[in-house]
């Protein structure tokens, strides 16, 4: 291949990647913090994808499922989804299992615990705010996501129910959802920027406080992201699109991945994913119920993320992880934070107490959690994201296949 074809088919993406690697070198060339003076260049980027996440979230949900002309085939996709991200948080969770038992990243670890009593969460208030809103404008903000989702959903189902009496607004929700994928490609233009800016500050402010006694932990889940990511995602491509189908498919992952990298926000890259899903042929209604869906309740990074934590406190308290009981809870808080909680308010939080409280830690523990959490956000949204669009082709798979049968 041509050093001119090349660039053709991935300069968007070489961009990308010289703009992350600049900005990584010019943090760790800036010092004293100077590189705060590129975090606005950085927050114009993160605050236009924040912008349009909300109204292409509605758009897109609303005018797939008004479109939809079977409810059983909203049903498949519904159903072959929950399954899809439930099978995949929970390979992931074992495989993170089989990771720390083999390699114990906490080992020798210096932690320096502070005393302090965190403020209680009300679980069935963070259920209760998982599902609605008490005012209608608290679903056009970004903190009430899966709120919006399911206003969405039932939004197109009424419309839907309606037939050809909407049809004019089933046209406007068509339109306004192509009129807002078009708006994401106006908005990737400023990417490299946004992306360099966000880099080198990230780099100038917190690269010298991964050289610590996190530093194993976070290599550890760096390594573990990575295997996970070249070993299962082209499984799960295998599975539907057979071996051609990895090379193309992947081709596609890269702008999601590095934006999942550079914004650690699953919702700022739903854009990014909505786009890559179009050109890996997904189909249409499926990308469009699933992937919004799953920027909010399927975190295969946070599951692997939640193991990690809990293999991390065992080290540090003295516990032996390897008994069965342990073994079952650390799936089952690992399943719930990657598929679960992840929708909820507050959600990594519960999850927390929910180690912290099952296993009988201190209330001192909260502190090591907040802190590998926070070290390691980055590659965790780089995984929920990826494994999105994965998932988003079983389930395409899925559906087609069901309705092939009863043919």
């Amino acid at each position: 291949m041509s050093v001119r074809k090349i660039w053709k088919n991935y300069r968007f993406s070489i961009l990308l990647l010289v703009a992350i690697f600049s900005g990584m070198i010019t943090g760790l060339l800036l010092k004293d913090n100077t590189a705060s003076i590129l975090k606005p260049f950085g927050s114009v980027f993160m605050n236009m994808l924040f912008t349009i996440v909300v109204p292409l979230v509605f758009f897109t949900i609303s005018s797939s499922i008004a479109h939809m002309s079977s409810r059983k085939r909203l049903g498949s996709i519904f159903g072959y989804m929950l399954l899809v991200f439930g099978i995949t948080s929970l390979i992931s969770c074992i495989f993170m299992l089989i990771g720390v038992f083999i390699v114990n990243p906490a080992k020798g670890a210096n932690i320096v615990l502070v005393d302090g009593v965190k403020e209680s969460v009300d679980l069935g208030t963070s259920i209760v705010d998982m599902f609605t809103v008490s005012e209608f404008q608290d679903l056009l903000t970004k903190s009430h996501m899966f709120p919006l989702i399911i206003f969405s959903i039932l939004f197109g189902l009424s419309v839907n129910q309606l037939g050809e009496k909407a049809a004019p607004l089933k046209k406007l929700l068509d339109i306004s959802s192509e009129v807002f994928m078009k708006f994401i490609h106006f908005v990737m233009y400023y990417a490299p920027i946004g992306l360099f800016a966000y880099f080198a500050c990230l780099t100038n402010e917190y690269g010298p406080s991964l050289i610590g006694s996190y530093a194993k932990s976070l290599i550890f889940y760096v390594i573990m992201a990575v295997l996970y990511f070249g070993i299962f995602y082209p499984l799960y491509i295998y599975v539907v699109n057979g071996k051609k189908g990895i090379k193309s498919t992947f081709k596609k992952l890269f702008v999601p991945t590095v934006t999942a990298l550079g914004t650690c926000s699953s919702l700022a890259s739903l854009p990014a994913n909505l786009e890559a899903a179009e050109e890996i042929g997904i189909e249409k209604d499926v990308s469009e119920v699933t992937l919004p869906i799953g920027a909010t309740m399927h975190m295969e990074g946070s599951s692997m993320a939640s193991v990690l934590k809990i293999a991390f406190l065992f080290t540090i308290f003295g516990k032996s992880l390897a008994s069965f009981d342990s073994i079952l809870i650390a799936i089952l808080i690992s399943v719930l934070s990657g598929v679960v909680m992840s929708g909820v308010p507050g959600g990594a939080l519960i999850g927390e107490l929910l180690i912290v409280t099952l296993y009988d830690f201190p209330l001192a523990a909260f502190p090591i959690i907040a802190t590998i959490g926070w070290l390691i956000d980055s590659p965790a949204t780089a995984l929920n994201v990826v494994g999105d669009l994965p998932s988003a082709m079983m389930v395409s798979k899925l559906v087609g296949k069901k309705e092939k049968n009863k043919i």
